[in-house]
């Protein structure tokens, strides 16, 4: 069984390079990268992918498992990271989650402006500032923080995000909402004060540090 049986018009390569003239050539939605390839790994092909100005989500499959590994995937633009051993429909529910959140289809009306002090979403416009200044967020790290935003000062548990952003459950993977807030909290903490905070034993919230 692979994702084409289920529905999905796949390429396959077996190398980075391959890989890359690949996307340039065919545009696809989303790569599904192998971190270890045999002539480059798979975070440069995903960076280089992202540079040649590819539109593709990145969901990255490894026996990698640590914690650096997955934020180094998350770091270089990756939208997901999924560690093996895994099932094909823990694949193909990432693999859709990920298309609905990189195609728009989640999340409020166009035309919405959701704002928070001097942070503002315009999803008009699919754009972030932070005190006048434009924010690059990836898909997911938008989702996250419209999630957050959608939410002000209401604590909100891993498996809460998991569920609205991510769109799955699976057991164990409160790391990858870790990453994406640390994430997400190094961008917009490059133009103002902390706004996502920490609330230990139970979550995450959007609120002015104190």
């Amino acid at each position: 069984m692979t994702l084409r049986h289920v529905g999905f018009d796949t390429r396959t390569a077996f190398d980075g390079r391959t890989a890359l003239d690949t996307a340039a050539q065919w545009s696809p939605d989303l790569l599904l990268l192998d971190v270890m390839l045999p002539d480059m790994s798979g975070y440069d092909v995903c960076r280089d992918a992202i540079e040649a100005g590819t539109d593709a989500a990145v969901i990255f499959l490894s026996a990698r498992d640590e914690v650096g590994d997955r934020i180094r995937g998350f770091g270089v633009g990756a939208d997901d990271y999924v560690t093996k051993p895994f099932s094909l429909e823990e694949v193909v529910a990432r693999v859709r989650a990920v298309l609905l959140r990189s195609h728009g289809q989640d999340g409020p009306p166009a035309g919405n402006v959701l704002t928070f002090g001097d942070l503002v979403l315009d999803d008009d416009q699919h754009l972030v500032t932070r005190g006048g200044t434009p924010v690059d967020l990836s898909p997911t790290e938008y989702a996250l923080l419209r999630y957050l935003l959608q939410n002000p000062g209401r604590v909100l548990s891993k498996a809460q995000i998991l569920d609205h952003v991510w769109k799955y459950d699976f057991a164990g993977d409160g790391g990858v909402v870790e990453s994406f807030v640390s994430l997400l909290r190094k961008k917009l903490n490059a133009a103002g004060p902390p706004l996502v905070q920490t609330v230990r034993g139970f979550g995450y919230v959007l609120r002015q540090p104190r």
